[in-house]
């Protein structure tokens, strides 16, 4: 009898990552399934990213456990791209600097709703339309599990709102997995199916509605908060249960 995939793509625990004396991550544990987005929270300055790093196996903790899936796909969005401006590179010519991307770069950046940019100059992208294009570079190797660090980072509130819902149609198509830090609490809480508040340690997680209720959350994010309604998320509770399920067993 064949053995059973373990129930998570990745699972981090008890990640501890210091930088001298600083501390950036203290006792952290997260996992992401197949089919979740898991979308992690918090102030500037929190551990948000080296998390991503970490997960990504960029950056080594001190402490701590990360399994991955065996053979796991990854696609990455990181937070910060930047190309010289005197540099002649279209976006047909970026995407194939994918190993294998040629055969896929079309269908990727027609999903993504980037294909009119496909010989326009990376430089001239706006926002919103350059995200489009790393995130289609981020599906070219058919990734498991996506990880994306503040996806929607330059791009105007209606950008966002219509990012984070492609993120959700890419993740209901491809049944991939996504971990995605942002900033952009009320958005993000409609686009997420977990939340995990981040500030060094994990002041608390769960589904939207939850977190949202939490008095860690309200401490941690006071005023950006006030006068919001709490967002009421519809779930798949049958995949809620799998992922508890792999949890408790």
């Amino acid at each position: 009898m064949n053995p059973l995939p373990p129930p998570f793509l990745i699972e981090l625990s008890g990640i501890h990552v210091a930088f001298g004396r600083r501390i950036a991550l203290a006792d952290v544990s997260l996992a992401v399934a197949s089919g979740e987005i898991v979308t992690v929270v918090g102030p500037n300055g929190a551990g948000k990213t080296t998390l991503l790093r970490v997960a990504l196996g960029l950056q080594r903790p001190q402490a701590g456990r990360v399994q991955r899936r065996a053979g796991l796909r990854i696609g990455y969005l990181p937070q910060r791209f930047a190309i010289d401006e005197t540099l002649p590179l279209s976006v047909r010519r970026f995407l194939t600097l994918v190993p294998g991307g040629r055969a896929r770069l079309g269908a990727a950046l027609a999903q993504v709703g980037a294909a009119h940019a496909l010989d326009l100059p990376v430089q001239t992208l706006s926002g919103g339309e350059l995200q489009r294009v790393l995130l289609a570079r981020a599906l070219l190797g058919e990734p498991e599990l996506l990880v994306l660090d503040e996806p929607v980072q330059g791009v105007d509130i209606g950008g966002q709102a219509e990012l984070f819902a492609l993120i959700r149609r890419i993740r209901d198509e491809r049944r991939c997995g996504v971990l995605l830090v942002s900033h952009d609490l009320h958005l993000v809480m409609a686009a997420t199916d977990r939340v995990v508040c981040l500030n060094h340690h994990i002041c608390c997680s769960g589904h939207p509605e939850e977190v949202s209720r939490d008095p860690a959350y309200r401490a941690l994010f006071g005023a950006a908060i006030d006068g919001f309604a709490l967002y009421a998320h519809r779930h798949d509770h049958r995949r809620d249960a799998v992922a508890e399920e792999g949890r408790n067993g």
